[in-house]
């Protein structure tokens, strides 16, 4: 195998990149319109062109991983499974805290989550509400797949009454096994494992089985690794990589910051800072939710964006890093590393599409947020991922970590800076 094929199902587009696996080099790229009645059908469409060779996939097609978490308490254990779904490239519709009683568990149901992220208690800690969660989900008629996060002293008696009622249960490792201490990694491998099985293998999104070949991620998952390759391919010091991500359904936002540059001290420290952070804005798409995003631009204080997809994406990201750096703000001062960005990468197709005059009046405009986006904008060396590597480079990173590399190299070497460093 010298070729691989990277595919994004989105929730729009189907983009499809053609990838020489000896040297990382990007040999072609096309995309086709995403066929939500069978997405397959796109995928076909997008790779028409391209020789037989291997399909790896990420998906974020019907608006990607629905998830829903429920803890403990608000501010710890659900605080924490919140930041390891957002971790693991879902989409958080709903957080729920506390015993759920039937107005709760009404709401969390209304969510119509395609998983939920059981979490509660330290390890040794508290057992009683996710012992009583447990059985309210297992007694509710309602078969979503659960990921069962919590507490791990009592995590094979909750799994065995959550089975008993007929709930798939994928276990994992608690997020919070320490007060202070978050671990996200083994929930993020779970949450994968669901969506995969019932996600991509169910047919919501089609019935022909290599879409289950095919998949390996949610798209938002792909796109972090893609980021966090890029940032290690970068050889100088202090490097904080944030790439944000303007999609139809959702604006996604990344940091990969430098470990070494985190401060130690920090203002919850009940719950930790993950070494990378993401937020994923479904309000703030400049297709499927565009009359969201417009009500939003007007309660954020910006003009009303028209119908130019360079205004809605304007739009989108700068209330989308004013909102990143709000949840940043909350890990306390070790926590708000986008603004000390040393590379910033705009993706999506209001970008790609845009001339580099057009996208530099944008960078621009956001330059000009004084206090949010520009905080991280500003002075700031900007690159456009007209190409859309970073999706395709995540999808190697495991695999084919020499190709991943070679084609952020790639990607480094041909984008070109819209807006030069300060000085």
């Amino acid at each position: 195998m010298t070729e691989v094929v990277c595919v994004d199902i989105g929730s729009t587009f189907t983009k499809a990149a053609l990838v020489d696996l000896a040297t990382g080099s990007l040999l072609a790229t096309a995309q086709s319109p995403t066929t939500l009645e069978d997405v397959v059908t796109g995928v076909l469409a997008a790779t028409a062109g391209f020789p037989d060779a291997p399909v790896v996939a990420c998906s974020s097609a019907g608006g990607g991983l629905r998830l829903a978490v429920v803890g403990y308490e608000e501010l710890i254990s659900a605080e924490a499974g919140h930041r390891a779904a957002l971790s693991a490239g879902a989409r958080v519709v709903h957080v729920a805290a506390g015993v759920l009683d039937a107005p709760a568990l009404a709401a969390l149901r209304g969510s119509t989550p395609d998983v939920v992220l059981l979490v509660g208690g330290t390890d040794g800690g508290e057992e009683s509400v996710l012992r009583a969660n447990a059985a309210t989900l297992a007694g509710a008629d309602w078969a979503v797949p659960v990921v069962l996060a919590g507490n791990s002293v009592v995590r094979a008696e909750v799994a065995a009454v959550l089975v008993a009622g007929g709930i798939p249960v994928t276990e994992a490792d608690n997020v919070l096994p320490d007060i202070g201490r978050l671990a996200p990694e083994s929930a993020r491998t779970a949450i994968r494992e669901v969506f995969l099985e019932h996600v991509i293998g169910g047919d919501r999104l089609s019935t022909d089985p290599r879409l289950r070949a095919w998949v390996r991620a949610v798209t938002p998952d792909a796109v972090l690794e893609g980021v966090t390759v890029l940032a290690r391919v970068l050889t100088s010091a202090n490097v904080s990589v944030v790439a944000l991500d303007v999609g139809g359904a959702t604006t996604d936002v990344y940091c990969v910051p430098d470990p070494d540059a985190e401060q130690a001290t920090l203002g919850r420290e009940a719950v930790g800072v993950p070494a990378r952070r993401r937020t994923v804005e479904g309000d703030l798409g400049v297709s499927w939710s565009v009359d969201a995003l417009r009500a939003v631009a007007v309660a954020e204080g910006l003009p009303v964006p028209g119908d130019d997809p360079l205004d809605l994406g304007e739009a989108a990201a700068t209330v989308a890093l004013r909102r990143h750096l709000r949840a940043e703000a909350a890990y306390g001062p070790g926590g708000a590393s986008a603004r000390s960005a040393t590379l910033v990468v705009l993706s999506g197709g209001v970008f790609r599409h845009a001339d580099e005059d057009a996208v530099g009046r944008v960078i621009a405009r956001l330059a000009a947020d004084t206090g949010g986006a520009g905080s991280v904008v500003n002075g700031t060396p900007v690159i456009v991922d007209r190409r859309y590597a970073l999706a395709s480079i995540g999808l190697l990173a495991a695999e084919h970590p020499d190709a991943a590399a070679g084609l952020a190299r790639g990607l480094l070497r041909t984008a070109g800076e819209v807006n030069p460093p300060a000085g």
